[in-house]
């Protein structure tokens, strides 16, 4: 197999974006229907350690995986890790669907069957495929003009067969590889590159309509406000996700902290929300950016070294 020759290189930033998603899973299902204290109890200070993550790492790691042995996306490969994964960990908060197609891929059926059978043959347009994506839009930043795209649909297929679940995976794929790309540029800049790249390189449908409309919403509205008019995964599908995402991380493109805080004040599907941001944050704030506790208090991936 022929990896790039900047492997390892890109294999640091996806682990930089993957840290940053583990975090933000960790920290949004430990505040889970408490966004209007959430502020008050980061301040007053969290949990010790671990915080658990739930399936958005445990799926991000097979991706991330996946790359770290092919430098691409083996879509055969990531349905085995996916599989696997679950058979091990199956209690990390899977949704129903994809426990449905995660049981049939380990029943020895293809990924192609299984995923395209979902919601009576249209596929899944949850937004499973893009909460664990970010990491590969780290790994494939330099590629946006050539295969970032292609690489994000075959992750997403996997599980995701409805073209709004694919096009959730692309935006998000897309914004942190922007987020990479950006640093460095003064930061009120960056946020209006960043959400406008990610529409124009988003296919047309529903969740594009919604990163439009989040575009054009102030920075200084209230977070919940920002769940009203885009959504906030209530409804577990990439166009009532992946927009309020997008939003909250450009508006806290240089602040991991304020950003996972905003984000889940604003409730609905916390730990994606913001496993999503933290992992498109982190690629333009830095390591840095991330609390040290926070870092510290993480549960550790299963190929780390125990504390």
């Amino acid at each position: 197999m022929n990896l790039p020759d900047n492997h390892t290189e890109r294999l640091e930033r996806a682990r930089l974006s993957l840290e940053g998603l583990a975090i933000g899973d960790a920290f949004g299902e430990m505040l889970a229907y408490q966004g209007a204290s959430a502020r008050e109890r980061v301040e007053r200070g969290l949990m010790a350690g671990p915080w658990f993550y739930t399936d958005d790492t445990a799926m991000a790691l097979g991706v991330f995986e996946v790359l770290r042995l092919r430098g691409s996306i083996d879509p055969n490969e990531l349905a085995l890790q996916f599989a696997e994964r679950f058979r091990r960990e199956p209690e990390r908060g899977y949704g129903t669907m994809a426990r449905v197609i995660l049981r049939r891929i380990l029943a020895g059926e293809s990924w192609q069957r299984a995923a395209g059978s979902a919601f009576g043959g249209t596929g899944s347009m949850g937004n499973g495929a893009a909460m664990r994506v970010a990491p590969l839009g780290a790994y494939f930043a330099e590629d946006l003009d050539t295969c970032l795209r292609a690489e994000a649909v075959l992750s997403a297929g996997v599980t995701h067969a409805h073209r709004e679940g694919i096009s959730g995976a692309i935006a998000i794929a897309t914004a942190a590889a922007m987020a990479w790309r950006l640093r460095g540029m003064p930061k009120a800049q960056a946020a209006i590159e960043l959400l406008q790249t990610v529409y124009d390189r988003t296919p047309d449908g529903e969740t594009r309509i919604g990163i439009a409309r989040a575009q054009k919403l102030p920075f200084f509205t209230a977070p919940a406000i920002a769940a009203r008019v885009l959504g906030n995964g209530s409804a577990v599908t990439a166009p009532d996700t992946v927009p309020f995402v997008l939003w909250s991380a450009a508006k806290h493109l240089d602040d991991y902290r304020e950003a996972l805080i905003d984000t889940v004040i604003a409730d609905g599907d916390c730990d994606t929300n913001c496993a999503m941001v933290g992992g498109i944050v982190a690629l333009y704030a830095g390591r840095e950016s991330i609390p040290e506790d926070w870092q510290a208090a993480r549960e550790r991936f299963d190929w780390e070294e125990k504390p």
